[in-house]
């Protein structure tokens, strides 16, 4: 499964990509949440460090499950 993480310029935060709708890109938190509207004109390259912590909590997180 591959994941696609942006970061909202608008404040900074980090968020995956859950998809596309009405000409907005839905991001989520990396440890979940809800979900926001970006506009795509207020999306960013996340950086590699923050994706890969990102993916590491999510693995983490998955390890502790029952």
């Amino acid at each position: 499964m591959s994941e696609e993480y942006a970061i909202d310029v608008r404040d900074g935060r980090l968020g995956q990509v859950m998809g596309r709708e009405g000409g907005y890109v839905r991001l989520r938190p990396p440890g979940g949440g809800c979900e926001w509207d970006c506009p795509p004109e207020a999306l960013g390259e996340a950086p590699p460090g923050e994706v890969l912590r990102a993916r590491v909590r999510r693995l983490n997180a998955e390890g502790r499950l029952p």
